[in-house]
């Protein structure tokens, strides 16, 4: 295992934001402590502490330090245990990765919990936006293996705990995200065989048993 002082994740078990940090944790070989919070029935004093501004997960500490926000600690945890690289070495290719991890954190999230937020007529709306949104990953990936190629890596890491939730968007909306998007698809099926992955991501069935307990206290149901 690689070490470069003490590295602490303060996790929640459903949180695909959280997963990225353990996804790339893992793939790096560093050792890690994980904590999970409790963010319903009460915030830890250090989570409190160590993101103060947004009071969420994940937080990486670091030596003690804390690195907030899912797409900067992957960030960082490529820049300070560096082998093997997350992002590619290529300036314009780094540069799509970083466009592309842009698009992901601004849509796929919010687009899926909108589906799972709604009912009737808007939920077909929601749906449709977020069949759209994969559609246009799935251009991005083509015939690659990975996003960046045959190498696993940056784009990989953001958007593969996401489908993690995909299994309660598909229940709750009544659609297959396979029937719309055979190579993304695959892609993901390929992706969560890895062991970085697998050992990393929540269990879906588990995710959809979360979210229709969310609905129910929502009133959406």
């Amino acid at each position: 295992m690689t070490s470069k002082g003490e590295a602490l994740l303060l996790d929640f078990w459903a949180s695909p934001f959280c997963a990225r940090a353990k996804i790339s944790l893992y793939e790096k070989g560093v050792n890690f402590e994980c904590r999970e919070e409790d963010l319903f029935g009460g915030k830890s004093d250090l989570l409190l502490r160590s993101n103060p501004i947004h009071q969420k997960v994940p937080v990486l500490l670091h030596n003690g330090k804390p690195i907030l926000e899912s797409t900067n600690i992957v960030t960082y945890i490529d820049a300070v245990w560096p082998s093997p690289p997350l992002i590619p070495s290529s300036p314009y290719e780094a540069a799509q990765a970083r466009f592309w991890a842009d698009f992901i954190d601004k849509k796929v999230f919010d687009a899926g919990s909108q589906i799972w937020r709604s009912q009737g007529d808007e939920q077909e709306v929601a749906k449709k936006n977020f069949i759209e949104i994969l559609q246009q990953l799935e251009e991005a990936l083509g015939n690659k293996k990975f996003f960046a190629g045959d190498v696993f890596g940056f784009v990989d890491i953001l958007l593969i705990p996401i489908t993690s939730w995909f299994l309660t968007y598909e229940k709750i909306g009544s659609f297959k995200v396979e029937d719309r998007v055979p190579k993304l698809s695959a892609w993901i099926k390929r992706t969560k065989q890895r062991e970085t992955v697998a050992k990393a991501l929540p269990d879906p069935e588990k995710v959809y048993e979360f979210i229709v307990g969310m609905r129910k206290q929502l009133g959406i149901e």
